[in-house]
């Protein structure tokens, strides 16, 4: 009798830990998936953000362009966007909308800004970043935080970044235009392709160099 009601009672513990153990992981996931659709939604705000900047962009004197005028919105944005792709609880229809809008948006802020630097005499580098997602990329993921550090480096850096792969003909056409062959990660620096990882001193070389004829 007083075995059975060990028996009992270990049991009952063990289903009272099992059960916390379902409560805890089920509230963390939650939570998690909340965080997620936080970004997300803040993502989506700043697209829109962005987008409306840029109507009022149009109108801008050349008088209010100063020192790092050029590297305001897309940076953190492209960051959040960045995390919110690592996060498996994201719908993947609502992840590639996000995408799409993002990429979408960095063309028009490249064609925008190309006019408003030529309009005022001002000549920024420009990188366009082709990487991929569809394999496994190391050089790509390393690139991608040279360029993070060489723009936080150079305030008027302009680093638009692409997903070679992304099925949307804007993207097709920047790769058309500038025949970036399917060797990544790709950059195009002030109108010319580069292949394979650089590092910082490199493109700061080749910026500069370019940056004479282009």
């Amino acid at each position: 009798m007083l075995d059975s009601k060990k028996y009992f009672i270990a049991f009952a513990i063990t289903a009272a830990i099992f059960m916390t153990a379902i409560v805890v992981s089920n509230a963390l996931g939650a939570k998690k998936l909340e965080d997620v659709h936080t970004i997300e939604n803040r993502v989506a705000l700043d697209i829109l953000s962005s987008e409306t900047q840029f109507a009022l962009l149009e109108e801008t004197s050349c008088s209010d362009i100063g020192p790092g005028f050029l590297s305001q919105e897309l940076g953190p944005l492209g960051e959040k966007l960045s995390f919110a792709e690592n996060q498996p609880e994201l719908n993947a229809s609502d992840l590639e909308y996000l995408k799409r809008s993002y990429f979408l948006l960095e063309i028009k802020d490249y064609l925008l800004m190309k006019r408003l630097t030529a309009r005022c005499g001002i000549r920024p580098t420009f990188i366009l970043y082709f990487y991929s997602t569809k394999d496994k990329c190391e050089d790509c993921e390393k690139m991608g935080y040279v360029l993070t550090a060489l723009r936080e480096k150079y305030p008027d850096l302009r680093v638009y970044s692409f997903d070679y792969y992304f099925d949307i003909g804007a993207i097709q056409t920047l790769r058309s235009i500038y025949k970036i062959k399917e060797e990544l990660p790709a950059l195009v620096i002030n109108n010319k392709p580069y292949y394979g990882f650089k590092t910082i001193e490199e493109l700061e070389k080749i910026a500069t160099s370019t940056k004479k004829t282009y």
